[in-house]
């Protein structure tokens, strides 16, 4: 598959090519994952677990989820975990105790674990809170599997040039954008998508659109 993103914001959508990722790919590819105790996290976890001799984990990071990320860390011996929550440090600390697995809390702990020299990046921090972490990885040309759909809702513009400009791999992974992704790069000439979300506000920002006003998606 070639190396793409999807640009998801303002009126319109387009994949743009970023980079030719040809890099010879090492016996052994370092993997970082943000959000390693959620649904997504989990998820990759198992696709780790079933390659254990492919890959390294560098860093793991949860929000609250403390034994659950201890308890990842353990079994795949990463070398730093982070909980978002800055007041469950001592408690991960405790949970890591006899290991050499580094730890932090906090959110610059999670850009921390995000800036760490892994090969790929598994951005799934829900939320806007996933950002600045996704961005940290970008900003040093890494691979990230952008499972967050908010950093492009919310700086989608900024976003992609700062992976063009480091020249990082955008790579959608959640289900939605992952399936717009592959539409959008399998010659299809025209296409239309219509958002069945709540109402959100009008464009004048003075209240909420009606339900039956579906905005319009246009591929170029």
């Amino acid at each position: 598959m070639a190396s793409a993103a999807v640009l998801w914001f303002g009126d319109f959508m387009s994949a743009v090519p970023l980079r030719n990722n040809k890099a010879a790919v090492s016996a052994v590819r370092t993997v970082t994952v943000l959000g390693a105790t959620g649904s997504i996290g989990d998820s990759t976890m198992d696709l780790l677990r079933a390659a254990r001799d492919r890959y390294q984990v560098e860093a793991l990071t949860a929000n609250t989820n403390v034994q659950g990320l201890a308890k990842l860390a353990r079994e795949f011996g990463a070398r730093f975990a982070a909980v978002a929550d800055p007041d469950r440090l001592s408690d991960l600390k405790d949970a890591l105790a006899g290991t050499r697995t580094a730890c932090g809390a906090g959110e610059s702990a999670i850009i921390e674990a995000a800036a760490r020299p892994a090969n790929w990046v598994m951005a799934a921090v829900s939320g806007a809170a996933g950002l600045k972490p996704a961005l940290a990885a970008v900003d040093r040309g890494a691979s990230v599997a952008l499972a967050n759909k908010e950093c492009l809702v919310c700086a989608g513009d900024f976003f992609m040039q700062r992976a063009a400009k480091a020249g990082a791999c955008i790579l959608p992974a959640d289900s939605e954008h992952n399936a717009l992704f592959q539409a959008l790069g399998s010659g299809i000439e025209k296409s239309w998508f219509a958002s069945s979300s709540p109402p959100q506000a009008d464009r004048s920002g003075h209240g909420p659109a009606p339900i039956s006003s579906k905005r319009r998606w246009r591929r170029r």
